[in-house]
């Protein structure tokens, strides 16, 4: 599940004030999501949980339940 402090933050990266996000959403499915706004994205999820992730697993992104494991995993 989501968590809301990880959906707050993509939500607002994209600009929007309320969008159902769950762990199956993938990037065509969240308007404005492109590859510059994905960067801007993790950017700002490394910003907001103090972490950093590697290129390799960002590429491995599919949804965002896997960024929401992937932030748990870096967190634990």
């Amino acid at each position: 599940m989501i968590s809301e402090r990880l959906k707050k933050v993509i939500l607002t990266q994209f600009g929007l004030d309320d969008w159902d996000l769950r762990d199956d959403t993938v990037a065509s499915q969240v308007p404005g999501w492109d590859s510059l706004s994905h960067a801007m994205m993790i950017a700002a999820v490394e910003a907001e949980f103090g972490v950093r992730f590697t290129m390799r697993e960002v590429l491995r992104l599919a949804s965002v339940g896997q960024l929401q494991d992937l932030v748990i995993r870096k967190l634990g």
